[in-house]
């Protein structure tokens, strides 16, 4: 299913929620960027390789932009071991050559996303997306240079809007928990999974949502439980395999929350501003008041 290939994409944008928006970004909807010159490299390298049969690239790597250079710890590595990946699975990578075929037919779709969240959010900046071709373990990443995309991880692009608007989110909070417990961290992905539909009309994380929406009183009874602990198990980016639930569950429990909180809001405008600039996980669940009835 594409819109579930690209929540696991989503599952594994893992990074801190203090991460600053950077200054020098845009904040005009309409400079919108995607960066494919690391894709075009990569495919410079891999055309040599099969001339030549040596490691072609160091040079990928070098020349790489600041994406690609966010892609290189605990992704790419280094050149030897994407020369031994791309070595061993060439058929793999050639399916993805002709991927970025149809992403300016994206582009309009992603800064319609962009001016939906500059309406709700003066303030907002947008990070250039970068796409690059890794090693077959991550489907994509943020670091501060913006959002960055393993192309060879994708099928095609159907899921991209929706995935960005989540992302363009996490670059506009400037939260700062004290203490980054379940509850807090729920939130900062579920709020990003509720602005992020908002402001595109997709649910990326259907699996979970659909799952939540049918069993959600012995979920929010058993969060309340655990919601102040610091272990993620079961709710976010992982499951021990106890039942039957999906993976990210976290993100609807974060997403249920948040709506109340902005639907009680009088200003939405006012409202999403401080679903943005939340540091209180606490207060923001007592605000909300999605989970009195389940509180003790």
């Amino acid at each position: 299913m594409i819109l579930r290939r690209f929540v696991l994409i989503a599952a594994a944008l893992i990074f801190s929620p203090t991460l600053k928006s950077q200054e020098n970004f845009s904040t005009n909807p309409l400079e919108a960027q995607f960066i494919t010159e690391d894709v075009d490299r990569f495919w410079t390298a891999f055309d040599e390789m099969e001339q030549t049969g040596n490691n072609t690239f160091q040079k990928y790597i070098d020349q790489g932009s600041p994406g690609l250079k966010g892609f290189i710890d605990n992704r790419i590595i280094n050149a030897d071991s994407l020369y031994n990946m791309v070595a061993s699975r060439k058929s793999d990578y050639l399916k993805s050559k002709n991927l970025l075929k149809d992403l300016e037919s994206k582009r309009k779709r992603i800064v319609s996303i962009y001016a939906a969240m500059k309406y709700w959010y003066p303030q907002s900046v947008f990070p250039p997306i970068y796409f690059v071709v890794g090693r077959y373990n991550s489907g994509g990443t943020v670091s501060e240079a913006g959002v960055i995309l393993g192309v060879e991880k994708q099928n095609d692009l159907n899921g991209l809007p929706g995935l960005v608007a989540h992302e363009l989110i996490h670059f506009q909070q400037k939260s700062l928990g004290e203490d980054e417990d379940l509850l807090f961290q729920c939130i900062i992905e579920g709020s990003a999974d509720f602005i992020g539909e908002l402001i595109s009309g997709e649910q990326i994380n259907g699996d979970a949502f659909t799952y939540g929406e049918k069993n959600q009183e012995k979920l929010c009874k058993e969060f309340v439980q655990i919601m102040h602990k610091s272990n993620y198990n079961d709710w976010l980016y992982g499951t021990s395999g106890k039942d039957d639930r999906p993976n990210d569950l976290g993100y609807w429990m974060g997403y249920k929350i948040t709506e109340s909180y902005f639907y009680n809001h009088a200003d939405k405008k006012k409202a999403i501003e401080e679903i943005l600039l939340m540091n209180d996980a606490k207060s923001f669940l007592k605000i909300s008041g999605f989970l009195d009835e389940y509180a003790e």
